[in-house]
């Protein structure tokens, strides 16, 4: 698959999945600048060219007293790129207006009625602490139960790398009423309902096979397609560059790595349904508690007492649930490490960038660099996910809307109460979810529910596309991975990939396939939206690019340029 032109400074972020008439103009320059970014040198720093024309043999000797005023210099220069980025427009989808009982946005933790709704006085209040951003506003706020909410003061905090939280723009959320919520929520109860299924036998299985059908007939439905169907082979996938390219699980899952003497074999998961595992919140009386905020257990009550590997969508949500939140890129650099892939040809020690003969990279451009950085970018990624969590959409997660579903199937509510797209109501993964449980609820696959802040965007996405950014920038994104694996249709064990198409596995692609086989971790979890992952990717890849612009005024080695493909498919160079 050939790649689209390089990006140039006007380039736009993919267009929201809700309507794509509603393209911010803030959105499309969010990314104005990275050019003109990329094309300055470190201050002190000469060029290969002059370096190659021996003006570096009549340099003054090192001075280190003048250093401070170059660092300081070396940071304003980067402050005062990022300063250039627009502050966009935040606009949320107006449900909040709409809707003062707070249905169609977040409300977990705090009291609520019978139905699941929160008195309007006491949204009030939630929407003016979010207005001030006060921690004391916050404070004052009173909880349905134990549990307190996530963090928001995060999404306030300063940094000192990247473009500041103000200046990332999200495209408006699904409305409550539209046909692409509706499509968005029909895919939850599918991945509710083929969690357990392997996913080598998503062409053969019946489940999959209907929920390939159901949300091929969906017309809102913003999924990838191939010949205008949904297939086995986008099933539960993100349109993103090569994602759609051999078996559903990265190889970065996968493959054989160690943690210095510590040997990769397998991971903690939980058992499916039929060997004694369940789901949660399929019945209104805990579903109700949790969304009142009472304590939950955290961890699985069903555990599989044996490491297995990722086969599943069961087995992508207990990973997500439990991980360190870097650690899959961590793992993936050591992956790649293993199996001595390339660095990036910008990388000045690379071996075509003018390598030194006595020197290689290590603190800067070598391994360590990359393993430390997977987790620099993504504290600064999470701050701009928080801020748009909490200040900017406040989004209601699945089984909040999950509730609605079942009030209006059941007659508790009217259609003008909870206003549903028909196509939801009359949904077949709806129909079979009360067939299965006895209730409309969307079944969860942890016993706590969701965290404890709104669903737009996802953290573990927006964390996804910092840190797989980072790592397309560092290696060589067209190696093909060799001898790529699968995992057994039990998690056993791997076994060969021989698909036709096990020699177009490459890094880059397999790096956008792990990040939204965690984005979509989350949603086989049903916690999380598909606009939450696709959006998510974005919005972290945006901040790794900011963050990557600003580091290059740091660094003593000089290089022409770091080039990778972004999600989209246009590539960038740094």
């Amino acid at each position: 698959m050939k790649k689209k032109p390089e990006a140039d400074s006007h380039s736009k972020l993919l267009s929201s999945p809700n309507e794509s008439a509603q393209k911010s103009p803030s959105r499309r320059a969010f990314l104005k600048g990275f050019g003109a970014a990329a094309a300055a040198l470190p201050l002190g720093v000469l060029t290969d060219k002059a370096r190659q024309a021996g003006v570096d043999k009549a340099l003054p000797p090192l001075n280190i007293k003048a250093r401070r005023g170059q660092a300081f210099r070396n940071r304003v220069t980067a402050a005062s790129v990022d300063h250039k980025f627009p502050t966009g427009k935040q606009i949320a989808n107006g449900d909040e207006t709409l809707y003062p009982n707070g249905i169609a946005n977040y409300t977990k933790g705090f009291a609520h009625d019978s139905f699941g709704e929160v008195n309007p006085t006491v949204y009030a209040a939630y929407q003016a602490a979010t207005r001030s951003g006060s921690r004391a506003d916050f404070d004052a706020l009173v909880m349905g139960g134990l549990t307190p909410l996530t963090d928001p003061q995060a999404g306030l905090a300063f940094d000192l790398e990247a473009i500041d939280v103000s200046q990332s723009v999200l495209p408006p959320f699904a409305t409550l009423t539209s046909p692409n919520l509706a499509a968005q929520t029909v895919e939850n109860y599918w991945e509710a309902l083929c969690r357990d299924v392997p996913v080598s036998q998503y062409a053969t299985n019946s489940l999959t096979v209907a929920a390939a059908a159901e949300l091929t007939s969906l017309p809102a439905f913003m999924g990838p397609r191939i010949g205008g169907a949904v297939t086995a082979q986008t099933l539960f996938r993100i349109n993103v560059f090569n994602n759609l390219i051999g078996p559903y699980v990265s190889q970065f899952f996968l493959q054989p790595f160690n943690y210095g003497a510590i040997p990769f074999r397998g991971y903690l998961t939980d058992l499916p349904i039929a060997n004694g595992g369940s789901d949660y919140m399929t019945d209104v009386a805990s579903w109700l508690n949790v969304q009142n905020g009472a304590p939950s257990p955290i961890q699985s009550e069903h555990p599989d007492p044996t490491l297995r590997y990722i086969r599943s969508g069961r087995d992508l949500a207990a990973y997500v649930h439990i991980d360190v939140l870097f650690q899959e890129y961590l793992n993936a650099a050591l992956m790649l490490s293993a199996m001595k892939a390339p660095l990036n040809a910008g990388n000045p020690y690379s071996g075509t960038n003018l390598p030194s003969k006595s020197e290689t990279g290590f603190v800067t451009f070598g391994l360590p660099m990359v393993e430390v950085l997977v987790a620099e970018v993504m504290a600064r990624a999470l701050k701009h996910a928080w801020f748009q969590k909490w200040f900017v959409h406040r989004m209601a997660r699945p089984e909040e809307t999950g509730g609605l579903v079942h009030f209006r199937l059941t007659g508790a509510k009217t259609a003008a109460q909870y206003p549903l797209d028909p196509s939801l109501l009359n949904s077949q993964a709806v129909a079979q979810v009360f067939t299965d449980n006895g209730t409309y609820l969307l079944p969860i696959s942890y016993p706590e529910g969701s965290p404890q802040h709104p669903s737009y965007p996802s953290g573990h996405a927006t964390a996804a596309g910092a840190a797989v950014t980072v790592l397309k920038w560092f290696f060589d994104e067209d190696f093909v991975i060799p001898n790529p694996i699968i995992a057994t249709d039990d998690g056993s064990g791997v076994i060969a990939y021989t698909g036709s198409d096990a020699g177009q596995l490459t890094v880059g692609g397999e790096l956008n396939k792990l990040a939204t086989n965690v984005g979509m971790g989350r949603n086989f979890a049903g916690i999380h939206w598909r606009q939450d992952a696709e959006q998510s990717l974005l919005l972290g890849e945006a901040v790794a690019i900011s963050l990557l612009q600003d580091q290059k005024h740091l660094y003593s080695e000089a290089f022409t340029g770091f080039t990778f493909t972004k999600f989209d498919g246009t590539t960038i160079t740094i």
